[in-house]
């Protein structure tokens, strides 16, 4: 098969993983006029799919090949898609010449599980090996990892790697095993901790050698998952509930949420639809409150309401079941209220706190700071604004914010 053809197919099946983020990683170049590419720690851009999709790495499988039957897969072992396979050899020669081109500055590396986990580690490993010892490649470069292979094996790719994942893929035990029961959630729990412990480990000693190179310091900066939202009956609050674990337990940098989508000739036992977009964008937003507004998983979702308000962003959710906490005077609330007031993002926050050092918040500042009014103003106090208390209250506030309703058609066929 013509490598132009693999690259299509492979690119294809790879487009299903979102856990390909580059921040995070450490920076290297080479202006020195030694090796090959560079990493920003701002992120990587302009690199173009087969289908025309804009993306920053050359992002592929090393084969579409695999073993295991996991239902919600397109390239599951039982799926009737156009297989391929790239050699090493072929991956490292499309990574040179994208890059070289101008085309990419990284790849994202995952696979199809072909002989065995460590078998299939050893070639994904082979890809990065040649490109950082053989050509000197400094850019970034991200390597999916397989918790059913040997810890040998994944300490060596994240010597490699600037970012190392394993995807979790479903919230639960139980899940797994109906969907895809090669795979085992104690297994990836098990390699993500070795993996943190390795991370730490590697962080502690260049701070302690003040960034000077050491075999020991080499190790990828962090580790990522993501997790398929909408393939089960999982709630909201299995989603986060896991995703706080892996945050506080694992010191994951990212857990990705992945709206599921309907695969060609499905399983029986999958959904005929992919569930709303919007809910894979409601959990982002929750999980960004978690990682950085102070909330917990179960101020955000309870057992009495386990999934997320699909018409209002978290945070305003999480407001209108908590008005006995607000309005919010802006003159005086810490800085972790501050964060929890519907409309005013960190950024924004802090420059409040900065300002009324000098003299009392006015709505004018807020204006000047571009809050959104219509938002921010039925939850805070300022020098000259005193909302109706009795409007907080009132029943229709929540109509004010959410979605209009829109007009059903009838359906005459």
């Amino acid at each position: 098969m013509e490598l132009q053809k693999k690259l299509e197919i492979l690119a294809d099946a790879a487009k299903y993983d979102a856990s390909c983020a580059s921040s995070g990683a450490t920076r290297k170049n080479s202006s020195n006029g030694k090796g090959v590419g560079s990493t920003g720690g701002a992120g990587i851009c302009h690199s173009y799919a087969p289908d025309g999709r804009c993306i920053s790495l050359l992002k592929v499988l090393l084969t579409n090949r695999c073993l295991y039957d996991c239902h919600y897969c397109i390239n599951r072992r039982s799926s009737n898609v156009q297989r391929a396979a790239f050699t090493p050899a072929e991956v490292v020669k499309l990574t040179l010449d994208f890059y070289k081109r101008n085309y990419i500055e990284g790849l994202f590396l995952s696979s199809g599980i072909i002989r065995n986990a460590d078998h299939t580690m050893e070639m994904v490993i082979e890809v990065a090996r040649a490109l950082r010892e053989d050509h000197d490649f400094r850019g970034y470069i991200h390597l999916k990892t397989i918790p059913e292979a040997s810890v040998a094996l994944i300490e060596k790719a994240g010597q490699l790697a600037d970012r190392i994942s394993i995807n979790i893929e479903l919230p639960d035990e139980e899940s797994l095993k109906i969907l895809a029961p090669e795979k085992s959630l104690k297994r990836t729990r098990i390699a993500m901790g070795k993996i943190r412990h390795r991370v730490e480990n590697a962080s502690e000693i260049r701070r302690e050698r003040k960034g000077k190179r050491s075999p020991e310091a080499r190790f990828a900066t962090g580790q990522s998952t993501q997790v398929i939202v909408g393939a089960d009956k999982s709630t909201d609050q299995t989603f986060l509930n896991r995703s706080h674990d892996l945050y506080s337990n694992y010191r994951l940098r990212r857990v990705y949420y992945s709206a599921f989508s309907p695969i060609p000739e499905p399983s029986a036992i999958l959904p005929l639809q992919a569930p709303p977009l919007i809910r894979e964008h409601r959990l982002y937003q929750a999980d960004w409150l978690m990682r950085f507004y102070g909330f917990a998983a179960h101020e955000i979702v309870s057992d009495q309401l386990p999934n997320l308000d699909l018409d209002l962003d978290p945070k305003l959710s999480w407001a209108l079941r908590n008005r006995h906490l607000f309005p919010v005077d802006l003159n005086r609330a810490e800085k972790l209220m501050l964060y929890r007031v519907p409309g005013l993002g960190i950024r924004n926050a802090d420059r409040i706190l900065g300002i009324r050092r000098y003299g009392a918040i006015r709505i004018q500042d807020l204006i000047r700071l571009k809050v959104s009014l219509k938002k921010v103003l039925p939850f805070i106090i300022t020098k000259d604004h005193h909302p109706n208390t009795r409007e907080l209250d009132h029943d229709n506030l929540r109509a004010r914010f959410a979605p209009p309703a829109k007009q059903l058609e009838l359906n005459l066929s």
